[in-house]
């Protein structure tokens, strides 16, 4: 059989809405009644609000069902929540969690390639083509962005630099040695990277690099700019997340450049109210929400992603395409690409016991790349000398990066330091926003 012309569009790129929603229809009863018939745990749910699978006959039923959310994957840690026997998981992927759980993601064989398929499809929307050397600086392991972004570059007939994330000097020579066209990374990291060449003397904007694809975390119109202009290249967002798949749910394309398209025909998407679940019409802002069309090992059904957003009507695709994210529906950070939650540090603070449940992070930008300091007070009573406070800093540290995944600084307070509230606690300072 011959293979697919992966430098051609596919034809659902282009067609009709009616020939797009009858697909999406098709493909979200199978989802749905996969999930019912597999996920005990979904199908409680639906029992619990007396729905069925065969109450779904058009599009718009999607909303009698229940959602599902990230603490429902943290229930069914490690494997509860696969659809299909865990000897048909051919690859696990996690995203961070609480004290060492992560939230667990499971793929088929076939869920990896249509996986691969649409990170090609993305880069292809980028301006992308085979044979492009696309050099991959996005993180390499139980993240999906490394090895999400490796596998849908070589689907195309890319080459393929696996460099990862760090070694900024090493990053700038391999750029320079290797000539790469299209860089896939965290928007942050490139700015690092373009101030690596700086430091060398170089002129990035003179560098190989047409193209960067940069997804992971949050970032604005204006380090959009910074970026082309730094660069000299076309800066475009990916979004994705690992729970519906990874990288490649939506992507941003080369001729407009005006928001991610979700790729329809494997996503379905939701705008709802964040305090009702309500569903809320295109052009609306709310809560983007997800349902999987085709993934096996682990479908997800209205799946809450907490990002605030927007749907807007097709450009260059016939599918439809979101707004850039505004913020969260609940207290998650992403730092440096890294899920964090304030209940994450929280819980490790609440492990030691010279420390006080007493805590305030404070989120900076330093440079480009996020930063965070945890003040947090020792217990009244606890006499501790500049080393012992020296250490338990440096154990928090060490349970942070080991548990969730970053580095973090930590300032170790006496009792009372921190400013009391007498309603909700305030824990966290995000002062990012404050420097764009």
């Amino acid at each position: 059989m011959s293979q697919p012309d992966m430098n051609a569009h596919e034809p659902i790129e282009h067609a009709s809405e009616d020939e797009l929603r009858a697909l999406q229809l098709s493909r979200l009863k199978w989802s749905l009644q996969h999930s019912y018939q597999n996920v005990s745990g979904y199908r409680e749910k639906c029992v619990r609000k007396g729905v069925h699978p065969q109450d779904l006959r058009c599009l718009e039923d999607l909303a009698r069902f229940p959602f599902t959310t990230k603490q429902d994957l943290r229930d069914a840690y490690p494997f509860g929540a696969f659809a299909v026997p865990r000897e048909q998981v051919v690859r696990i992927h996690a995203s961070s969690g609480t004290t060492g759980k992560p939230t667990v993601v499971g793929y088929s064989a076939r869920d990896i390639d249509t996986w691969a398929n649409l990170v090609a499809r993305s880069i292809r929307a980028a301006g992308g083509r085979s044979g492009d050397l696309v050099h991959v600086a996005y993180g390499y392991g139980l993240f999906t962005g490394g090895l999400g972004a490796h596998y849908g570059a070589e689907r195309l007939g890319c080459t393929v630099i696996p460099m990862s994330g760090g070694q900024t000097e090493k990053q700038v020579a391999l750029i320079n040695d290797f000539k790469p066209a299209i860089i896939m990374v965290t928007p942050s990291y490139m700015l690092n990277i373009a101030e690596e060449f700086a430091r060398q003397g170089l002129d990035a904007a003179a560098c190989s690099l047409r193209i960067g694809i940069f997804g992971a975390e949050p970032w604005t119109e204006g380090m959009r700019s910074e970026i082309q202009t730094r660069m000299g290249l076309d800066a475009l967002d990916i979004y994705g997340l690992s729970e519906v798949m990874g990288p490649g749910v939506a992507q941003e394309c080369i001729e407009t450049k005006d928001g991610p398209v979700i790729w329809e025909d494997h996503f379905y998407p939701e705008i709802v109210d964040p305090n009702t679940g309500e569903p809320r019409p295109d052009g609306q802002p709310g809560e983007l929400v997800f349902t999987s069309l085709t993934k096996e090992a682990l479908p997800v059904i209205r799946y809450r992603t907490r990002d605030l957003t927007c749907l807007l009507p097709p450009t260059a695709r016939s599918m439809r395409r979101m707004a850039k994210i505004t913020g969260r529906s609940d207290d998650m950070l992403i730092i440096r690409g890294v899920n964090v939650f304030p209940s994450q540090i929280e819980e490790l603070i609440l492990r030691q016991s010279e420390l006080a449940p007493h805590y305030l992070l404070e989120v900076t930008r330093s440079g480009h790349l996020d930063a965070v300091c945890v003040k947090v007070e020792v217990k009244s009573g606890t006499d501790l000398n500049s080393g012992q406070r020296d250490a338990v800093a440096r154990m928090l540290v060490h349970h942070v990066k080991s548990y969730v995944g970053i580095s973090i600084e930590v300032v170790v307070l006496n009792p009372n330091e921190l400013e009391r509230s007498v309603g909700k606690a305030r824990r966290v300072i995000d002062k990012r926003n404050q420097r764009e």
